[in-house]
């Protein structure tokens, strides 16, 4: 009896071992419920994966902000004369000021050059007669305009003063969407700050802010002031000029959607108008309208793409080319034109005087036309 029990022990030992090391590695080998898909997921390795430790921003700020010029404008208001301002009792007793008034403004800047070259927005200091820049440093200067371009909203400014700490540009194809950015100006007018937020988007078009658009998207927090300020890395070099916000605010306040004009795009404005004064654009005098399914099904299009013909410039150079109204223009020089944007941009890269392919559908049939490019007027908003 006493080894029958001895025997029995021993058994139930082995089966209990065996049970705990079946459920330890095995586990699903003991699983009462059926068997369906196994879901394989991706996990994070046990260590994590050293990431470099962004802690503080402090570095690209010092290093951006001197070139972050703050931009004070004034502008002289002409009211109609009142003929009471003769009386000079009335004037004596202060109740008609005489004499014009002064509307202020302000902005911000970004130093692109030692030679005191700064760039900002155009609509900072359009209409403007007194244009002052106060730098980091605490210098203030006046500054005088070299050359505008309303058509992407930049104005290149000139300030004599030494030592002028030009910031660094970024590459053009640097930034992508989840970057880091700081933005630096004078939101308000209450001197140099900086704010921080990611880009959100790139290639923002359609928003009616200038002619050519292509517009960072990011929610740095900018407000009225910023504009013509610096949107940087975490590197502090240029990515951008701030320009606009999304606002339905009755005071213009941000809602966390700020736009900013490439580098690549300010660097060819600033260039152009450093070394001509202006920017040269072309222009071939017509008005445009996107091709839509509908346009596309009556005019026989296998895509809805190119655009419709709506106006001619009379003897501007489509009119001498021999373009028409109802004419659907496919491509310039071989590059398609999908939209009126693509072809505002195609266009507008082509030297003046240059002849140009151009390929339209006309009547169901296809057709190329010689054009010679002219000059885009200023301010022109037809294409």
């Amino acid at each position: 009896m006493r080894k029958l029990w001895l025997t029995f022990c021993q058994t139930a030992t082995v089966c209990l071992a065996v049970l705990f090391v079946v459920a330890t590695l095995r586990p699903d080998l003991l699983s009462t419920h059926p068997r369906g898909d196994v879901v394989a997921v991706r996990e994070s390795p046990q260590e994590p994966v050293a990431h470099a430790a962004l802690t503080s921003f402090s570095t690209a700020a010092r290093k951006a902000m001197p070139s972050v010029v703050n931009i004070f404008t004034s502008q002289e208001v002409k009211r109609p004369r009142n003929p009471l301002m003769d009386d000079p009792l009335l004037r004596y007793f202060g109740e008609i000021a005489p004499g014009p008034e002064r509307r202020e403004g302000l902005g911000s800047g970004v130093i692109v050059s030692e030679q005191g070259y700064i760039l900002t927005s155009h609509h900072v200091i359009e209409s403007v007669d007194q244009i002052e820049g106060a730098l980091g440093d605490s210098r203030k200067v006046a500054a005088r305009v070299v050359g505008t371009d309303a058509d992407t909203d930049f104005a290149v400014l000139k300030i004599d003063l030494p030592r002028l700490p030009a910031i660094t540009f970024a590459k053009s194809d640097h930034v992508r969407v989840g970057d880091v950015v700081l933005a630096i100006g004078n939101p308000f007018g209450l001197g140099q700050t900086v704010t921080l937020g990611i880009v959100s988007g790139l290639g923002r078009t359609h928003l009616g802010i200038s002619t050519f658009e292509n517009f960072i998207q990011h929610d740095a927090t900018i407000q009225p002031g910023n504009s013509g300020g610096a949107l940087v890395d975490v590197d502090g070099n240029l990515v951008g000029i701030n320009a606009a916000i999304f606002s339905q605010s009755p005071v213009g306040a941000s809602m966390g959607i700020g736009y900013a004009v490439p580098v690549s795009i300010a660097r060819q404005v600033m260039e152009q108008i450093i070394r001509d004064g202006s920017v040269t654009r072309g222009w071939i005098g017509v008005g445009v309208q996107d091709v839509t399914k509908e346009l596309a099904e009556s005019f026989k299009l296998a895509t809805a793409k190119g655009v419709l013909i709506t106006q001619i410039e009379r003897g501007g150079p489509a009119d001498k080319g021999g373009m028409r109204l109802g004419d659907v223009l496919l491509a310039v020089n071989g590059t398609p034109v999908p939209d009126s944007l693509t072809m505002l941009n195609l266009v507008a890269g082509l030297k003046p005087g240059a002849a140009a392919m151009l390929k339209v559908q006309r009547e169901g049939e296809s057709a190329d036309l010689q054009l010679t490019i002219g000059r885009r007027p200023k301010l022109a908003r037809k294409e």
